[in-house]
């Protein structure tokens, strides 16, 4: 006698990650651009002087400012992309009020172009389209490839972007903060901190964590360096 229970519900031998989520993408660029940017910035602004309390309030500045502009930014791009699609799933849903037998066609026709039998599609259109809401739910994922349900939300999108710049933009401030003057204690934070991010953001892509971690730590290495060129050569001239 088999162990395979052939009759019961079919078993998930393994789980996606959530690709589709309103908090992965800002939260990663968050952290990125908020560690590049300020890191940056405090270099910069090292590079054309010495007087510690500019540096510290270049620093807060633009964390503060970064950390806003990035929440609010990304609070109005997802909520436009939520809106856009939103009104792509009422025409969807008005088509399948006047037009059902047109709309169950289009859903057969979809499952055949994947390689379903007519028949087969045609009674799997049928049986689908006898509920509404899963009528809708099944269209907009096959043509808009998005459903209400799984869109992201642009207060989580906004909450997420502000809190991750923040903690990226602290990381290059923190050493002044703390009443060290030199930047190369800021420096070496960083380019720490940059490879771990690069590193860690490999566990949600394909790419290796060391190549991950070097792109993103030449990424704002070559950034800060120049910033701080620029701050000098300003700085330089009495600027």
């Amino acid at each position: 006698m088999s162990g395979d229970d052939s009759g019961g519900r079919a078993e998930m031998h393994h789980r996606h990650r959530d690709v589709n989520g309103g908090w992965l993408r800002p939260s990663v660029f968050g952290a990125m651009d908020g560690l590049v940017s300020n890191f940056a910035l405090i270099a910069g602004v090292a590079g054309g002087t010495g007087d510690t309390t500019v540096i510290v309030l270049a620093g807060v500045a633009g964390l503060a400012a970064g950390a806003f502009s990035m929440a609010g930014g990304e609070y109005v791009s997802v909520a436009s992309q939520r809106e856009l699609a939103l009104a792509e799933i009422d025409v969807e849903r008005r088509e399948l009020e006047r037009h059902p037998e047109a709309e169950q066609q289009e859903l057969a026709k979809l499952y055949e172009d994947r390689g379903v039998e007519p028949a087969v599609a045609a009674e799997v259109a049928r049986q689908i389209s006898m509920d509404p809401d899963r009528a809708l739910e099944v269209h907009t994922q096959a043509e808009l490839g998005v459903t209400a349900q799984d869109l992201p939300s642009p207060r989580v999108a906004a909450i997420s972007s502000f809190l991750s710049f923040g903690v990226g933009a602290l990381l290059p401030l923190l050493p002044y903060l703390l009443g060290v003057t030199s930047l190369v204690t800021s420096a070496v934070i960083s380019c720490l901190a940059l490879f771990g991010a690069g590193a860690l953001v490999s566990r949600v892509t394909a790419r290796s964590w060391w190549y991950s971690g070097l792109r993103q730590l030449l990424v704002g290495a070559v950034a800060a360096a120049l910033t701080f060129g620029l701050g000098t050569l300003l700085g330089g001239v009495g600027l």
